[in-house]
């Protein structure tokens, strides 16, 4: 492993999780990374004019991003080399009419986004990012992204000597437990958040807003994405799931210059994928039916294809091992990981783990297997949906990580480069065959 290379690699991921708080902005991250590597922009509401050779790229709802090259010849030829991720992760969102005023504090309510796991977010230091929708001063709606970027707000934890149950069973209530701090405020005293909004977009050089008429805005922790251990072994940062993902399938196809490829990176797949920009919704499909108009030719250059769904993996916990498949338990830094569930909550099978297992080998990548242990649940991601969607034959992998929904992640810091090398390879090969 080229250690120089792998440092680059890991301090670009590094920046791209702390500039990308929310899916907004995530999005905003990767177009500009696209844009410098060549890739031109289209918008859905216009007619496109597609270039053999170009790279290409477009968004929709500001949370979910698709970028292809295009190549007509070679897809007909060999297929579409695809890669899925999804830009959001579990989060505390904050509601519509969100102020509560009680014993002198001002707070926000929020609700939960995703599956979150709750505890890790108490006594953190916590910022607020998102979209805003506005009316200017000439009655025009537009749209602005939101970062605070310092920390405004937090969650204290209850004293233990008030809950001496504490470390054996502390019961959390979404309601009423998490609304974060963010100020002392007398109780007579009316705050509206829109007005700590307006200032705020002020404050960034934002002049024209006469109204605030909506919003998507998200809590997160302010600490950085970091590396950490004796030897420099671990990635630690909110949003690994997995916005990780979604920053080395950007790189892959970056780097795949030459080929027919195609990344799409979806919003919403933590609760459920259901939307106009969720992998169960029509985004790849139409974005498909432009690319390749012909209807019959579609179908043939899909059949060829295959999509690597690339998601976190759950490694095997030394404190917590009982609860891996003995015989399945991935560990950080050994590569990644090939997810398999026999009722489809992953994607994967023989013939997509055995194309992918082949690609890990030419890439002289380690690769690990993951079965959830038969007696409990199974999570699943977009591989299945959009393998269900397109009918594109699709395999689920991921690299291993800990603490999985929590607002502090870790991945291991060898495994980026592994995954990357496969990606890439898998991208600039013809490979996606069996005879």
């Amino acid at each position: 492993m080229n250690t120089n290379n792998n440092t680059q690699l890991n301090d670009g991921l590094l920046k791209f999780l702390n500039n990308s708080p929310t899916p907004f902005h995530a999005v905003v991250s990767m177009v500009n990374e696209l844009k410098s590597n060549g890739f031109e922009a289209l918008n859905e509401k216009d007619k496109w004019d597609l270039e053999a050779g170009q790279g290409y790229y477009l968004t929709r709802n500001d949370s979910s991003i698709i970028a292809f090259r295009y190549f007509p010849e070679k897809m007909e030829q060999q297929g579409l080399s695809m890669l899925g991720a999804h830009t959001d992760s579990p989060c505390l969102k904050v509601k519509p009419n969100p102020e509560i005023n009680k014993k002198g504090y001002f707070q926000l309510g929020v609700e939960t986004y995703g599956g979150v796991l709750l505890g890790p977010w108490f006594d953190r230091d916590l910022s607020i990012a998102g979209r805003i929708i506005y009316q200017d001063t000439s009655s025009q709606i537009k749209s602005s992204l939101l970062d605070f970027k310092k920390a405004v707000a937090i969650i204290p934890s209850l004293a233990i000597h008030l809950n001496r149950d504490a470390n054996t069973a502390n019961y959390i209530n979404k309601q009423t437990h998490l609304p974060p701090i963010l100020m002392q405020a007398d109780s007579d005293k009316k705050v509206d958040f829109r007005d700590i909004l307006r200032e705020k977009l002020e404050d960034n050089g934002i002049q024209d807003c006469q109204k605030i008429l909506d919003y998507e805005l998200s809590f997160y922790g302010v600490e950085p994405a970091t590396i950490i251990g004796l030897n420099d072994e671990f990635i630690a940062s909110a949003r690994l799931d997995n916005l990780l993902s979604c920053y080395l399938g950007m790189r892959a196809i970056i780097e795949s210059e030459n080929t027919p490829a195609l990344l799409v990176c979806n919003d919403h797949e933590e609760v459920g994928s259901a939307s106009a920009c969720g992998a169960q919704g029509p985004m790849l499909e139409q974005c498909l039916q432009r690319i390749i108009p012909d209807n019959e030719q579609r179908i043939r250059i899909v059949n060829r294809s295959m999509m690597i769904s690339i998601d976190n993996a759950h490694g095997i916990h030394p404190n917590y091992s009982e609860l891996h498949d003995s015989n399945h338990g991935p560990i950080l830094n050994r590569g990644p990981v090939i997810k398999i569930n026999s009722n489809q909550r992953y994607a994967t099978n023989s013939e997509t783990s055995s194309l992918f297992k082949h690609v890990c080998n030419l890439a002289d990548t380690p690769v690990q297997e993951f079965v959830t242990r038969s007696d409990l649940g199974c999570g699943s991601t977009i591989g299945p949906i959009t393998a269900t969607e397109i009918g594109v034959k699709t395999i689920d992998i991921g690299l291993p990580t800990f603490a999985m929904h929590s607002i502090r992640e870790l991945a291991g810091t060898k495994d980026t480069h592994y995954l990357l090398k496969a990606l890439t390879l898998f991208l600039t090969e013809d490979i996606q065959t069996i005879s």
